[in-house]
């Protein structure tokens, strides 16, 4: 492991909503921490990793020059857009002329529905919903029209095309938002998905606007696909919006982009874009994609989706210790979606108490409901395996009520798992040779 992912950055007082947001799922949080409890933020989707060199490098070498007024996007951050994708994802067609910034993923979102699609417009989501999606259709004055995934036999998330047919047909629907992958059900779509959800888009004339922030981090041997390249339709009637905001931790500096193929459509939301006066890149966002979409970048990556993977192991071997807890294995993102229907009933608790029960002893985790189901909580893995593990063990002993002993493996697990210790050891091995 070449990179730090044990280090846990204070972001106490550093602006951070992860800690410092004042009020959490309805609970003031300094009044329902209980003491000798440190918070673990489990919440909001960011990472509790420090970011990588190449990035605070690149933005520190622009630092360093005393000027900061009106500039031109650099042909290197075309170029590392490109590179990026053909090389993570096995796409070539990108252009720089398909390539167009966007002020935050839902800012790109508003901007192609206003284009595309008037005021009270109904749009096709599938339910569980991302949060944001929700929020901006809504207070932009759209109907969300819900398509439900459903389970498998094996517990996998599908898409109900039958489902979807129907509420497109019925609602005579002309835009689709997509998330690949999936938040915040962590679902990679297959090849084969995707081929016949563009087929059905196709069939009553859809154009799809496909989040796919989350595309970056694909774990377990899964591959993300990026709508635009199942079909010819769907190549030439999908905006694609992408960021390096979630792979790399970079939200708050705000630097998402579009992959638009067709001129015509991307000439429409670039003209209202352009009217709107709002869409301008900030110059540190430029070098911060720059150095994130390196060589150093991708290394990074790689190591940190090993990480994610062994979080979500011990995790789940948890959590399949909880009577009651229903969860499915994510294929990407570092988020769980848990069900915790069965546990709240045998337990007499409602949602609200389950997750102050959490929060009481410094676990920051989200209330579901917002996202979809009565009885859901959304859990973040995005920080060092020794602070999940302690999580885990405080929502054992004090929430789900597990005897100590049961965590035993568990602490192994993460000892074996532990990249940080893994890496002193070949360190050790490496002087003894």
């Amino acid at each position: 492991m070449k990179f730090d992912f044990t280090t846990v950055p204070e972001r106490k007082g550093k602006d951070a909503i992860a800690v410092d947001i004042p009020v959490l799922n309805g609970f003031d949080i300094n009044e329902t921490v209980k003491p000798g409890f440190d918070l673990i933020p489990m919440w909001v989707a960011d990472m509790n990793f420090v970011v990588p060199a190449c990035i605070t490098d690149t933005v520190s070498e622009r630092l360093e020059h005393p000027s900061f007024g009106y500039y031109l996007i650099r042909d290197e951050y075309y170029d590392s857009i490109q590179r990026w994708h053909e090389e993570r994802h096995g796409i070539s067609d990108i252009t720089k002329e398909t390539i167009g910034y966007e002020n935050g993923l839902l800012g790109g979102l508003v901007s192609s529905l206003k284009v595309l699609l008037p005021e009270g417009g109904k749009v096709l989501l599938h339910s569980p919903t991302y949060i944001g999606f929700t929020h901006v259709l809504k207070d932009n004055g759209y109907k969300i029209v819900s398509s439900e995934l459903v389970k498998d036999q094996d517990g996998t998330w599908r898409m109900d095309l039958s489902d979807m047919e129907k509420k497109i047909k019925d609602g005579k629907i002309k835009v689709a938002v997509f998330c690949s992958p999936h938040n915040p059900t962590g679902r990679v779509w297959s090849r084969e998905e995707l081929e016949q959800a563009a087929e059905l888009f196709e069939r009553y004339s859809v154009t799809v606007i496909s989040d796919e922030i989350w595309s970056d981090l694909i774990l377990f041997g899964n591959r993300h696909i990026p709508f635009a390249s199942v079909s010819k339709y769907a190549h030439n009637n999908t905006v694609e919006l992408y960021a390096p905001s979630k792979t790399f931790n970079l939200a708050g500096l705000i630097g998402s982009y579009h992959v638009i193929y067709n001129p015509k459509l991307r000439n429409k939301i670039e003209t209202y874009e352009k009217a709107t006066s709002y869409n301008s890149m900030n110059v540190l966002s430029m070098y911060a994609l720059i150095g994130a979409y390196s060589e150093e970048g991708a290394e990074w990556v790689d190591d940190l989706i090993h990480v994610l993977e062994e979080n979500v192991d011990l995790a789940l071997n948890a959590l399949k210790k909880v009577p009651g807890i229903a969860v499915e294995r994510p294929q990407g993102t570092y988020m769980l979606f848990l069900d915790c229907k069965e546990f709240c009933e045998k337990n007499e608790l409602t949602l609200d108490e389950l997750l102050k029960k959490g929060m009481e002893v410094g676990v920051l985790w989200q209330d579901g409901r917002p996202f979809g189901g009565t009885y859901t909580i959304r859990m973040n893995l995005a920080s060092p395996t020794h602070r999940i593990h302690e999580a885990l063990k405080r929502l054992g002993k004090h929430v789900w009520g597990l005897p100590e002993s049961i965590w035993e493996p568990l602490t192994s697990m993460w000892e074996a798992f532990n990249p940080w210790n893994m890496f002193l050891k070949k360190a050790e091995d490496s002087d003894k040779d």
